[in-house]
């Protein structure tokens, strides 16, 4: 089972476990249908597509609703803490969760008992800055920053992306540092695809790939289109890829598709998201896979 765990804007709207489906402009969890504007539903739905063209088996999500009250995150930790090794998941993606250091600690305690059945663990967002800030990145298998956000990785010291000290976060220009200091600090994973105008993909603290083509300017004002690509590894790892080989695909499928839509500042995720099948065709043959 590949799990896709995150909060969603939405008051008042319960903890939900069940398989994603898809429909026009969104996703479906348990008869409830949530827009892909951006965020944990774009990062499902692009998982779902993938595992679609892939004829695996379709991802369960689990979602519950967060305003910032903490009610719908506290009931995610809580219940992946209680019943994460009877649900049978092989890969879990944790996306935008309100970060609790304490409910994270928790969830993890039962990972750390599940030794031989413990899932491959993907973290983004919110999910990642928790477990950076606890010193927890040795239980994840893949993080997938930006350059915003590996600045904080690098900071030994930070503990929240808003206290990574000056000279660290004037580094943005020398990503190859960044990733070097995540990675000394303990605070990255085996393999970790860092977004950004040139993305970079790592395994075992070194830079094995990078992927800077095609250059598309107006992807970069489009919110979600970095939700993609952590739905598309999260996928390609439960079709039976590899993290480092679902990294190098995600990123340019992430690109090929942005191309094929032709987007304008205007353009919404969902019109990338449609363009995704056929990206994926397209970059497996120019991989030869």
């Amino acid at each position: 089972m590949l799990l896709l765990v995150g909060a969603v804007p939405a008051d008042r709207l319960p903890l939900l476990i069940g398989p994603v489906s898809l429909i026009d402009g969104g996703i479906k969890i348990n008869g409830h249908e949530l827009p892909t504007n951006r965020g944990n539903e774009a990062m499902m739905k692009a998982a779902c597509i993938i595992c679609q063209e892939y004829g695996v088996e379709a991802p369960v999500g689990m979602v519950a609703g967060d305003i910032g009250k903490r009610e719908g995150s506290e009931a995610i930790y809580n219940h992946l803490a209680e019943h994460l090794p009877t649900m049978g998941v092989k890969v879990m993606t944790m996306h935008y969760v309100m970060p609790d250091l304490k409910l994270n600690k928790k969830m993890l305690a039962t990972v750390a008992t599940m030794k031989e059945s413990k899932p491959v663990m993907i973290a983004d967002a919110g999910s990642m800055y928790v477990a950076k800030a606890g010193g927890d990145a040795k239980y994840y298998d893949v993080f997938t920053p930006d350059i915003g956000e590996v600045t904080f990785l690098a900071d030994e010291k930070a503990d929240h992306p808003a206290y990574t000290r000056g000279f660290i976060f004037n580094m943005e220009e020398d990503v190859p540092e960044l990733i070097r200091r995540a990675y000394a600090g303990g605070n990255a994973t085996k393999t970790m695809f860092v977004k950004g105008a040139i993305d970079y993909v790592c395994q075992d603290a070194e830079i094995v790939d990078t992927i800077r083509e095609p250059s598309i300017e107006t992807m970069e004002p489009i919110g979600g289109t970095g939700d993609l690509i952590t739905g598309m590894i999260s996928g390609l790892i439960h079709a039976g890829r590899s993290p480092l080989l679902a990294c190098r695909i995600a990123g340019r499928v992430n690109r090929a598709a942005g191309e094929l839509a032709n987007p304008t500042p205007a353009t919404q995720v969902e019109e990338i998201l449609r363009c995704l099948p056929k990206a994926l065709a397209k970059v497996e043959k120019e991989l030869g896979l």
